[in-house]
């Protein structure tokens, strides 16, 4: 038995899709018995390619969305790094958003401990410079009647030194 030739043509077009754009499949052989099974798969072939090939489309549908067909598209896959990247600095701009916030907030937190600070070092100098003045040293030595120490009745004087 001599093999008779066989010569198939197929030809599939990627894109969209008008009247005059069809599957074209032509075969020239005489059948035999093995032929047959070679056959039925270039029908196979043949009905897979007619009824599940997707027309291409540029428009995003919500099923597109939801299927995750968006991110098998060629655009997506040429771009993954670039939107890695975007995401890296995205995660970078939110960690730094948020330090600041917390920075903000550790200062607010020790300018009022500073405030709260300045009062009580106020209210000491306030109460030092009360008990340090004349009257009250006055009354105090007063209240303690051993004490030594009584105020002058003599208003103060000037003692000129002569220069020579």
């Amino acid at each position: 038995m001599a093999k008779k030739g066989k010569e198939i043509e197929l030809q599939i077009n990627v894109g969209p899709q008008t009247e005059n754009d069809n599957i074209i499949a032509t075969e020239t052989t005489q059948q035999e018995p093995a032929e047959k099974e070679e056959m039925s798969t270039l029908e196979k072939i043949r009905n897979t390619v007619k009824e599940d090939t997707p027309k291409p489309t540029s428009q995003i549908s919500l099923q597109k969305l939801l299927g995750g067909d968006l991110l098998n598209g060629d655009t997506v896959r040429r771009q993954i790094w670039l939107i890695v990247l975007v995401t890296f600095f995205v995660l970078i701009y939110i960690a730094a958003r948020y330090q600041c916030q917390q920075d903000i907030i550790e200062i607010d937190k020790l300018e009022k401990e500073l405030a709260e600070a300045k009062y009580k070092a106020m209210s000491s100098s306030s109460e030092l410079t009360e008990r340090c003045r004349e009257s009250h040293l006055l009354m105090m030595l007063q209240a303690n009647n051993d004490s030594l120490i009584r105020p002058s009745e003599l208003p103060p004087y000037k003692i000129n030194i002569p220069e020579e």
